[in-house]
């Protein structure tokens, strides 16, 4: 950002019009970004900083100096990178939904997924500080096996970590979120019974291995009132049921099947012998049944599975974090860095490596930002633009998080927001079973803002620019 878009050499003997230019590209561009980020638009740091660059450099110097070539290679970045970002998301979705979210009991390979996840993240975040790291640590000079052989090592001891203590964990607290669901002590299967339904199938009930009792999905259970005496009683929830432990008269158990009345109402419901004084009776209650099956109920939502990406969630958005932090930062405060070095050096031939007081500084900066408005954007991309499932939000976030990482190793200033949107759009999209999965008019209307963002930016810092040329007179 300080050295590729323009020539440097073009200020040599123009010291204060260079630090005047950087003053203006940074004026521009935070102008833009606050009333977009109003706007609850999310649009690109990476090209606001650009496009103010290219602007005062323009009232500055002309087309002359302008680096044509990188340039280029960076607006081609800019499309790109959503494509990129959110085609690598996808696979990551299409794996976890193929051996994660299919199986007939996801919890089971989700846990068993965990320790991989986990080693395959912290050893990508690590090789990526180790591998062409900062002098001020000593790794700049790192090799590629060395670099290779220590983020290696460090993801399988975080994968035995995690194997160990974290799946137990994860295991356990899904167990206690069942009981609580549930009001009673069970375990993943219950409710099984040696008698058989009317098809001659046996009368077993996996709800809570299948994830049908869980938080915000209530069921109607299909009894058999085969005129031998049963009837139907209406409960509020699971908890009602009864067992063959607290209801002695009860000649069956659950039904494997489950049912939706065709009036619409879902609640739960269980057989009764005559006798029992429990509920009322309901005398000769027609229900005309259709049949559904539990498996085709969206594993992306049972409360087991959300729970286990909800964690994973923490990791990928500290990866993310992390990749942000290598892009963004760097992008927004590359002219403020020139202002210092060329302040302290008195060159525009810079020479020394960024100062880490500036970086800490951006970094605040951001966090601050993050803080204060940062909702509004949030809002837009993980409410508005598309529904968002813990699983899916995981494949979002790693996906995006590892094109951005990449393409900061390679050192193109791509758009940390293009990735998140491209990866949003695409997952949303390929997750939901039609094209209205995805708000794309609140899409176009991004587009719009990424298409505007360089030449909104360009005429704000080249006008700031031309105003402080007259007023410094350089």
């Amino acid at each position: 950002m300080r050295k590729g878009i323009l020539d440097v050499t073009l200020y040599e003997q123009a010291e204060m019009e260079l630090m005047l230019g950087c003053l203006s590209s940074l004026i521009g561009s935070a102008i833009w970004l606050i009333a977009a980020t109003f706007l609850k638009l999310p649009i690109s740091g990476t090209h606001s900083i650009v496009g103010a660059t290219v602007g005062f450099s323009l009232v500055a110097r002309g087309t002359k100096g302008l680096h044509l070539k990188t340039l280029g290679t960076i607006v081609a970045s800019w499309f790109v990178s959503p494509v990129l970002s959110g085609c690598m998301s996808v696979m990551l979705y299409k794996c976890i939904s193929w051996f994660i979210l299919s199986a007939e009991t996801p919890l089971k390979p989700a846990l068993r997924a965990l320790p991989f996840i986990y080693m395959a993240t912290i050893s990508i975040n690590v090789f990526s500080v180790i591998h062409n790291g900062p002098k001020l640590l000593y790794l700049d000079n790192t090799p590629l096996w060395l670099a290779l052989t220590v983020s290696l090592g460090f993801g399988i001891i975080i994968a035995l970590v995690v194997q160990i203590f974290v799946v137990p964990w994860q295991r356990r607290k899904v167990l206690e979120d069942i009981r609580k669901t549930t009001n009673k002590d069970v375990q993943f299967t219950f409710g099984e019974s040696t008698d058989s339904s009317r098809d001659g199938s046996p009368r077993t009930s996996r709800l809570m291995e299948e994830g049908i009792a869980g938080k915000g999905l209530p069921v109607i259970v299909e009894v058999p009132a085969n005129n031998n005496g049963y009837i139907l009683a209406q409960s509020e929830s699971l908890s009602d049921i009864p067992s063959k432990e607290n209801n002695k008269t009860a000649k069956d158990t659950l039904s494997p099947k489950l049912t939706l009345p065709t009036n619409g109402n879902v609640t739960p419901a269980f057989g009764l012998s005559p006798n029992s004084s429990a509920v009322p009776l309901i005398k000769e209650k027609q229900i005309e049944p259709m049949q559904i099956d539990a498996h085709k109920i969206d594993a992306a939502e049972r409360p087991e599975i959300c729970r286990v990406f909800s964690f994973l969630q923490v990791l990928t958005a500290t990866f993310g974090s992390f990749a942000h932090g290598g892009n963004d930062v760097s992008n927004a405060i590359g002219p403020l860095i020139a202002v210092w070095l060329i302040f302290t050096e008195g060159s525009v031939l810079q020479k020394s490596e960024t100062p880490l007081h500036i970086l800490v500084y951006g970094g605040i900066g951001i966090s601050v930002g993050l803080w204060v408005w940062g909702r509004r954007v949030i809002k837009t991309i993980g409410e508005d633009l598309t529904k968002i499932t813990p699983s899916t939000g995981f494949t979002i976030e790693i996906g995006a998080a590892l094109t951005v990482l990449l393409a900061s190793k390679i050192g193109i200033p791509i758009s940390t927001t293009h990735c998140k949107v491209g990866s949003v759009v695409f997952v949303g999209w390929v997750s939901s079973s039609s094209s209205a999965g995805v708000d794309w008019r609140l899409f176009r209307n991004i587009i719009s803002a990424w298409v505007v963002t360089v030449p909104v930016a360009a005429l704000l810092s080249a006008g700031f620019m031309a105003l402080l040329s007259q007023i410094v007179a350089v």
